[in-house]
């Protein structure tokens, strides 16, 4: 292998680099974006007290968090939300998404 053919090698790769690099910084960015229509969204829907307990249960638990925003989001996009939403409001939304749990008991025989 040549000097030009290792020159060569090494331009591909540093141009692959530098487009998958340009592409991460891309996603980073669209998802910055739609993070920022999500929480500017919510800011319409919830009064501050009920958006506060939602980013607080965000930090434990993202996921549910996240469902619950879109569940949110779409419930104002159809129009069903005509109000802000309080923290009891939004206290007994959580309360519905969240899932009973079951209690076992385990008994030992003899």
């Amino acid at each position: 292998m040549g000097n030009d053919e290792l020159a060569e090698l090494r331009r591909r790769r540093m141009a692959e680099m530098q487009d998958q690099a340009s592409t991460q910084a891309d996603e980073a960015a669209r998802q910055k974006q739609q993070e920022a229509q999500v929480q500017m969204a919510l800011m319409q829907i919830l009064e501050p007290e009920a958006r506060e307990r939602l980013n607080a249960i965000k930090l434990t638990r993202p996921d549910f968090a996240s469902s619950v925003e879109q569940q949110l989001i779409s419930l104002a996009q159809s129009g069903r939300i005509s109000k802000k939403i309080t923290d009891e409001q939004l206290k007994a939304m959580l309360q519905q998404a969240t899932p009973q749990k079951r209690e076992f008991h385990i008994r030992r025989k003899g």
